[in-house]
């Protein structure tokens, strides 16, 4: 050990910055992901029984995957070693499981390998990991922000334990921020702080459960303004503060991940639902994250005949002028009238009976026997037609007084189309019972 070795690892945690230095030194210390991590749930338990094989961890980005790693190989007694997926080849790959081997071969001493970003791995690459995480070799702790059932071999995942973390709550935020500021070792604890009660509610919120996003933007005011305190007088942490140490948050949103997917999953259940003030929520998240309005558009042209329907058959003509509106007027503008659609849309009455028929229609034509088309419907205006008898006994409806010409055109007696009692499927519903009336006695004759 060097004489320096003590100014050198002060220096390098000087420079540190304050979500790094604020890492938890003990699983005591961890907060958050309590639905595992909590007295008698599945990772403590593995923990506490020397149990620990390996696992992925699945989550937003500063929930605590890293530094649970880390935590892990502590409570395992196990060699930590980290790989970046970004950054790392087979070779590298190869070499570091090779001197895992020899020090379990030589120590007995199990290697805990925390891959970072592990669905950046490609498939050679992952495959590389497998005999070693299956016969033991390695505790393998994979970090990743993607759905690892979509970008992780599924033989990796069925050998490994997946944990999704959740986002970090309020209160978890706030615990951590008040234990930056009283940490006189680690944290901002040498400066006086006076940290005001909106300002905390503020970082705590904005964040969006990211502690790395929060601690940093503690770090940046307290910084900025450590000149103003001194012993007498504290560095007054105001709401004001706040908002100019954090400026504008980063929307966490992927457009081809699961955020994508659960955003409009939200949206359309919303607008299903009949709550516009949901569902503008949702529209603005993935506005903000950037979502292309045109997939916005055409789901809201589908939902408009799948949810509403003939219970207002103004809801499609509106959806489709929206989507043309969107071609022509392009953001910012456009998002008026993603609005005044998706509003529109859930206030509507709701209708999926048009849904429901040509799904059953469909299923049947698939999975029964193919009706023949009636003689009397068939074209006859090809050659030899009429010979056959095609057209033959055909009524034109319009020949009738109501235009309703009473004759079978099915062959079979099908009920696909069941309208509601809401908005203009009343009315409908009201026609569609004399209609139906009106043929069954032409099938009877």
């Amino acid at each position: 050990m060097s004489l320096f070795d003590a100014g050198e690892r002060a220096n390098r945690l000087e420079a540190q910055p304050l979500a790094a230095r604020m890492r938890p030194r003990s699983l005591d210390e961890f907060v958050g992901q309590r639905h595992f991590l909590g007295e008698g749930k599945l990772l403590r338990r593995l923990l506490q029984a020397d149990r620990l094989g390996s696992v992925i961890f699945y989550g937003p980005p500063g929930s605590g995957k890293t530094t649970l790693a880390r935590l892990l190989a502590g409570e395992s007694r196990s060699h930590f070693q980290q790989l970046s997926a970004v950054a790392a080849g087979v070779k590298e790959l190869r070499e570091l499981l090779a001197a895992a081997y020899d020090r379990l071969s030589a120590e007995g001493r199990r290697t805990l390998l925390f891959v970072d970003e592990i669905h950046r791995f490609n498939k050679a690459q992952q495959d590389v990991l497998l005999p070693d995480v299956e016969e033991g070799v390695v505790i393998l702790v994979g970090a990743t922000t993607e759905n690892p059932f979509f970008t992780i071999n599924s033989a990796l995942v069925s050998r490994s334990r997946v944990f999704q973390f959740q986002p970090l709550t309020i209160d978890d935020i706030k615990t951590l921020l008040l234990r930056a500021i009283a940490d006189e070792e680690r944290g901002l604890g040498r400066y006086n702080i006076l940290m005001h009660d909106d300002a905390l509610q503020f970082l705590a919120e904005v964040s969006d459960g990211d502690a790395r996003q929060a601690l940093s933007a503690l770090e940046v005011g307290v910084l900025s303004s450590a000149d103003r305190a001194s012993e007498k007088v504290p560095l007054e942490f105001t709401r004001q503060l706040a908002e100019e140490s954090v400026q504008r948050k980063a929307i966490q949103y992927d457009r081809q991940g699961d955020a994508h997917y659960d955003s409009i999953s939200a949206l359309i259940k919303s607008i299903r639902g009949s709550d516009p003030d949901a569902a503008l929520y949702w529209l603005a998240r993935m506005l903000e994250g950037g979502e292309d309005v045109r997939f916005l558009a055409r789901r809201l042209v589908i939902l408009a005949s799948e949810d509403v329907g003939n219970a207002d058959p103004r809801a499609l003509p509106l959806a489709v002028a929206t989507a043309h509106a969107c071609e022509l007027a392009g953001l910012p503008e456009c998002q008026l009238n993603l609005a005044q659609a998706v509003i529109y849309l859930a206030c509507a009455p709701k209708s999926n009976s048009a849904t429901t028929g040509i799904y059953e229609a469909r299923a049947d034509v698939r999975e029964g026997r193919l009706l023949p088309v009636p003689v009397h419907l068939r074209d006859a205006h090809y050659g030899g037609a009429k010979r056959l008898g095609h057209g033959a006994g055909y009524q034109y409806a319009h020949d009738t007084p109501d235009a309703v010409a009473a004759q079978d055109y099915l062959g079979v007696e099908k009920e696909y189309y069941r309208p509601t009692n809401r908005g203009f499927e009343q009315e409908l519903a009201a026609r569609l019972e004399y209609l139906r009336a009106k043929l069954r006695e032409g099938k009877q004759k």
